[in-house]
């Protein structure tokens, strides 16, 4: 069975849709098995453009998309999302799109507390999209979490308000806020319920039927590799585990279906949000590149913060996720540039170090090591084959894979979908 996990292999944004929407495609069944509505991919077919943040990228051709359990789904944001695909010609209905009915729900007190703590938390700022993802993930191993099974039994909900209501009334009277207004809360849930009772099921079991079927599922990850929660950059980190092999616990499938992992990996390095950022550039070149990559969160509209290809980080990255190949992206973003830099290895405390090390300190404190590769004058946008691309482009492309120890799958030239230079079939292997 040729399955496909796709992860970001940086801290996200490096182009994900575009390559989940022309992988999907060609998949029977497309899977988000974590993160939220703080994910998010833009697709470009055509002159359509659709901008997703919940919804499996799947949905924009029809394959059958699943939010799988490993996710926070906030039902409001939902009900928007789906309305407007549907408003850009989108078919959204039960045949083709499916809920975990085990998957936490992300309620407006989640969202509130979000704010609040960002709020005071001054220089100590995590850089979250305040839509209550980290809240409701507390409350899933809290084990007070209103899930979407629990919609369709609103009467019988008092145990577990009243769990949810001991820990979030003590929180809110931190922060000078009143108590939860229970009835509220219940009069929103049972509003929205019927919507996203339609599409909710136990969708292990479907998946399980694809998977006897032969088919193939692709695994569609949210955020990147250093924004998991156990291998990020903690504590500017996400709030659930964004390796590869969270697609099995946040599916209902084994761990042996996750098949091709695909790591995407940009081709120089940008972060949203606070955090250490070895390579980031504050000068004319980091401008240049965030202007020419049009650098701003698909989510949020944050501006990104830009450097050189850092491999040392992805390198690692790709070990954690055990990344198969990778799709390199936005290559002609670096067209016309002089001299090119990739950081080799880091400086700390007059130690050489060819990894990222865990403490927060000595993460803000390496010193990045850089290698310099002429650049090139031709361009790279739209380029198909390997002919179309300049000399000095291809020799990038060499180093970076021979740096991150991880062969090139794919190289992606532009948001299109058909400019994309095919080295190794994910789903063939």
């Amino acid at each position: 069975m040729a399955n496909v996990t796709v992860i970001g292999a940086q801290w996200g944004d490096e182009g994900k849709g575009k390559i989940v929407d022309w992988l999907a495609s060609r998949a029977d069944a497309v899977v988000r098995f974590q993160g939220g509505h703080n994910a998010g991919h833009t697709l470009v077919v055509g002159e359509q453009v659709y901008k997703l943040s919940l919804l499996p990228s799947g949905i924009v051709t029809g394959t059958l998309s699943i939010i799988g359990n490993g996710v926070v789904l906030d039902p409001w944001h939902l009900k928007s999302e789906i309305e407007k695909l549907r408003g850009q010609g989108v078919e959204i209905n039960a045949d083709n799109f499916a809920i975990a009915d085990n998957c936490p729900l992300i309620l407006p007190v989640h969202r509130e507390l979000d704010g609040l703590r960002e709020a005071a938390a001054g220089a100590g700022k995590i850089g979250t999209t305040g839509r209550g993802i980290g809240p409701a993930y507390e409350d899933k191993v809290g084990r007070r979490a209103i899930r979407v099974c629990d919609l369709a039994h609103l009467d019988a909900l008092e145990p577990q308000l009243d769990r949810l209501c001991a820990h979030h009334d003590a929180l809110r009277a931190g922060f000078g806020q009143p108590p939860i207004d229970r009835e509220a809360l219940l009069k929103e849930l049972a509003e929205i319920a019927p919507f996203v009772l339609q599409f909710a099921g136990p969708t292990w079991r479907r998946l399980n039927k694809v998977k006897k079927a032969g088919a193939r599922v692709l695994f569609e990850g949210a955020q990147g590799v250093l924004l998991d929660v156990d291998h990020g950059t903690y504590p500017f980190v996400t709030s659930s585990n964004t390796v590869s092999g969270t697609a099995a616990s946040g599916s209902g499938l084994g761990p042996s279906a996750t098949g091709f992992v695909l790591g995407i990996v940009k081709a120089y390095t940008t972060r949203v949000g606070s955090g250490p950022f070895p390579t980031e550039l504050d000068d004319e070149t980091g401008q240049r590149l965030g202007e020419r990559g049009h650098e701003f969160g698909t989510v949020t509209g944050r501006k990104r913060r830009c450097g050189w290809f850092d491999a040392v980080l992805t390198r690692q990255s790709c070990a954690i996720s055990g990344v198969t190949g990778i799709a390199l992206t936005k290559l002609d973003v670096l067209d016309g540039f002089e001299k090119v830099k990739i950081c080799t290895g880091y400086r700390l405390n007059g130690k050489v170090l060819d990894y990222f090390p865990s403490h927060a300190a000595d993460q803000a404190n390496v010193e990045p090591i850089y290698e310099e590769m002429d650049g090139w004058q031709g361009t790279t946008a739209g380029a198909r084959s390997w002919a179309d691309l300049p000399a000095q482009a291809i020799k990038y492309i060499q180093r970076v894979q021979e740096l991150i120890e991880t062969p090139v799958a794919l190289v992606s030239t532009s948001p299109e979908r058909e400019d994309t230079i095919l080295v190794r079939d994910p789903f063939a292997d």
